[in-house]
């Protein structure tokens, strides 16, 4: 059986992404939580808020390194399996991607030390203030990371001359005309997730009784944030959508299983897409449904896969379906958290048995919504790497084969199999201990010298001393 290198290389990029990209979309939200958590202490001086700031600390030091181990390793993808892509890119690509450690890494990694092993040891303030840094830096690093995506979805600011991309509009290209929609979807999608984790973990605290007055506060605060939050996602995700059927018509076409550019198009339910004969089978759907949300008219005009050669389409059934899992588990989202608002009144969301084990599921749900959201993003853009300009056969490594591709794929699978039981392993001793391994006893009050340990203040005693004693 002949390997085909492009298929692979494709497979294993997937596998590298969707691993990483779990990791940066919880730490996003999750240290903006840390930080406002730090502030209400700060505020406040409750200790409740101080005790769920130093538990979730250490959960995002571990996810972090969790995440800075598996990213490392698309950097390498792009010289062993994308060479051609990478040299023709360069010119922007690279810039990018180093203004992101410089600016951003740096910066989250400086500040980190200070959160993690700061505390008590800094005054409350600087602690504040090495949070919000934190949280400032994971947004910066999407900031450069999505726009560099973005770009790649709608090229902009640059000229292909001799293979090459050379950037004519550093501003067009960084803000290219996707990039703000994608931006908006992608920050308000870190929110979701550590806003569901926080509240999963949470419920679980509290239907075993273990620390119940933080817990309700982080499930609250949690809640508070997702009742905005789910329903803001949806607003933002429709205007995405038009931006994406603005720019990438055919990925839309492929999202709503639409063959034909036509009006009064309905919105698919369920279908199993038949790409071959290019056409559905078992079809459910809502009449016009889907020229009314994308052309806000229900004889609006929808555009169909039949305006790209079939050899220019993307995996029609892979698009279709993560995009209804990805919305699907939107608007579970959205229940969850409207259901929250109705459990308010005397505090029942935080003892009505049923919500808090539903809360406890949905801790999951975010992670495969962004997963699904990106299926429908990179397999949509197929088979362009940059849209319009150049394809995936065009960006791969021209030695590279088929043997060389599965090899370093069943590589990876193992390290990151290994990677993510280590870090999985030790989140689970982290959640087990939970907030009663916080110690409350002040670094400040720790022995720093053997004999402090013993807390007995040394007293000169004459007596002693002549005595023989010391």
């Amino acid at each position: 059986m002949e390997l085909d290198p492009l298929l692979l290389s494709r497979i294993q990029f997937a596998f590298v992404v969707s691993f990483h990209a779990i990791f940066p979309v919880f730490t996003i939200g999750l240290a903006s939580f840390i930080a406002t958590l730090e502030a209400l202490a700060f505020k406040t001086e409750n200790p409740a808020w101080e005790r769920l700031s130093a538990f979730w600390t250490k959960v995002f030091a571990v996810v972090f390194g969790m995440g800075v181990v598996s990213g490392i390793v698309m950097s390498f993808q792009f010289g062993t399996n994308w060479s051609n892509f990478s040299q023709a890119t360069a010119n922007f690509m690279g810039p990018v991607l180093s203004y992101e450690v410089v600016t951003a890494f740096f910066l989250e990694a400086a500040f980190l030390g200070v959160l993690l092993f700061g505390r008590d040891k800094v005054p409350p303030g600087v602690h504040l203030f090495a949070a919000m840094m934190v949280a400032l830096g994971t947004f910066i690093s999407s900031f450069w990371i999505l726009s560099a995506n973005s770009w790649m979805q709608t090229p902009a600011g640059v000229e292909l001359r001799d293979g090459v991309f050379h950037v004519v509009s550093w501003s067009a290209a960084l803000f290219n005309p996707s990039f703000g929609w994608r931006f908006l979807h992608m920050g308000l999608a870190s929110f979701l997730t550590g806003g569901f984790v926080v509240a999963g973990v949470s419920a679980w605290y509290l239907l075993r009784g273990r620390e119940v007055e933080a817990n309700r506060k982080a499930l609250s605060i949690s809640l508070w944030l997702l009742l905005i939050i789910a329903p803001l996602q949806a607003v933002i995700g429709d205007f995405h959508g038009l931006n994406t059927l603005e720019h990438q018509p055919v990925k839309v076409a492929a999202m709503e299983g639409n063959w034909e550019t036509g009006t009064n198009v309905p919105l698919l339910l369920f279908a199993l897409p038949d790409q071959a004969n290019q056409t559905n089978h078992l079809e459910v759907g809502i009449p016009g449904l889907a020229s009314l949300i994308l052309a806000h008219d229900f004889d609006g005009e929808v555009p169909g896969l039949d305006q790209a050669p079939a050899a220019e389409q993307p995996p029609v059934a892979v698009v279709f379906w993560a995009f209804r899992i990805m919305v699907g588990l939107g608007f579970l989202m959205i229940g969850f958290a409207l259901a929250g608002l109705l459990l308010r009144p005397g505090g029942r969301f935080a003892t009505t048995n049923w919500f808090l084990q539903g809360l406890r599921l949905m801790s999951l749900t975010p992670f495969l919504a962004v997963l699904a959201g990106w299926f429908v993003t990179e397999v949509g853009r197929a088979p362009w790497l940059v849209y319009g300009m150049m394809t995936q056969a065009e960006g791969l490594t021209p030695s590279l084969t088929g043997g060389m591709a599965l090899f370093t794929l069943i590589g990876y699978m193992v390290v990151y199999a290994l990677v993510f039981s280590a870090g999985v392993y030790y989140l689970m001793r982290v959640l087990h201990d939970g907030l009663e391994a916080r110690d409350d006893t002040h670094d400040s009050d720790r022995p720093k010298r053997p004999l402090s340990a013993a807390h007995v203040p040394f007293e000169y005693n004459e007596d002693v001393v002549r005595q023989g004693g010391y």
